[in-house]
């Protein structure tokens, strides 16, 4: 029997929509579309066509199924949600890149810079806000209040990302993420690496298959990195550096939902390494917690 291709095709042009928030690859690292094939038998000289999963040929550089449709969300999903970021690293860092790619998705951000607002106005930022991210720098600038109002803030259901980077630079993501989740960070260790996927056989890589690793084969590791110190086991390993410790790791219980990261300096130097563009996206749409906030976080598009 011989097999011909035919054509090349995705069901409906594309990933269809699993939810209306999501793109139908949800959840899917690999994207594959049907391939539309001829088989002929030798024998009776009959012929059909049958569909086969193939992985996509439309990839970016760095190996990457290209195209927003392979994000975990779809365009504008979350139009008129907003990121209030606490970006205390600022040294060659004007978060331009960061804030674009969120805009893809709907999300506007709310920057303060170099030094955290009080924590009345904190508390006022984040009531309008759906998600809360902190870039840790190499000096504690949050007290006390200021954790109080992000521990409510979190167990309210709204997502955190906490960004550290390699030592001292996580000083108030370790006050912060202690606060949280008995979690810290620690160590130098020189990355620069895109990793893959980690399986059973190797020590390094990125976790297969979640939502925030949608359409993503490949990921930067980050520079100069740091990694979870986690004794009580709370959280669960999203990347892998390539010394096999643990840069990136998310939280998730009783609706709450939190991202640990070692590896701030991803989101400006080589951002246009690997995956980096759309790990960002999927993380924020990840935090924005549709699974417990449902039609509340979509935009009005979404909704009709």
């Amino acid at each position: 029997m011989k097999t011909l291709i035919l054509s090349v095709f995705t069901l409906l042009a594309g990933c269809q929509l699993a939810n209306a928030q999501y793109n139908s690859c949800a959840a899917k690292s690999e994207i594959t579309e049907k391939v539309a094939v001829e088989q002929r038998d030798d024998n009776t000289g009959e012929t059909k066509i049958v569909y086969e999963e193939r992985k996509v040929k439309n990839t970016d550089a760095h190996g990457n199924a290209s195209g927003s449709q392979y994000d975990l969300a779809v365009d504008g999903a979350f139009e008129g949600q907003t990121i209030v970021v606490l970006h205390f690293y600022t040294s060659g860092f004007d978060f331009e890149a960061p804030k674009a790619a969120l805009a893809e998705k709907g999300f506007s951000v709310y920057r303060y810079i170099n030094k955290p607002p009080s924590p009345k106005e904190l508390e006022e930022a984040l009531s309008k806000a759906c998600q809360l991210w902190v870039i840790s720098t190499n000096e504690q600038l949050l007290n006390d209040e200021h954790a109080e109002v992000i521990k409510k803030f979190f167990y309210s259901g709204k997502g955190v990302y906490i960004w550290g980077d390699n030592s001292p630079f996580h000083a108030d993501a370790n006050f912060l993420a202690q606060k949280l989740v008995g979690v810290t960070m620690s160590g130098v260790y020189q990355g620069g690496q895109n990793v893959s996927f980690k399986t059973d056989s190797t020590n390094f890589g990125m976790q297969k298959d979640h939502l925030i690793t949608t359409g993503l084969e490949y990921v930067y590791e980050g520079i100069t990195i740091s990694k979870m110190e986690d004794p009580n086991k709370v959280l669960k390993p999203l990347i892998w550096s390539t010394d096999g410790n643990v840069v990136a790791a998310i939280y998730e219980d009783q609706g709450q939902r939190l991202i640990l990261d070692g590896g701030f300096t991803r989101l400006f130097y080589a951002w246009d390494n690997a995956g980096t563009g759309r790990y960002v996206k999927n993380a924020a749409a990840w935090l924005v917690n549709y699974e417990r906030f449902g039609e509340l976080v979509l935009g009005e598009e979404l909704k009709k």
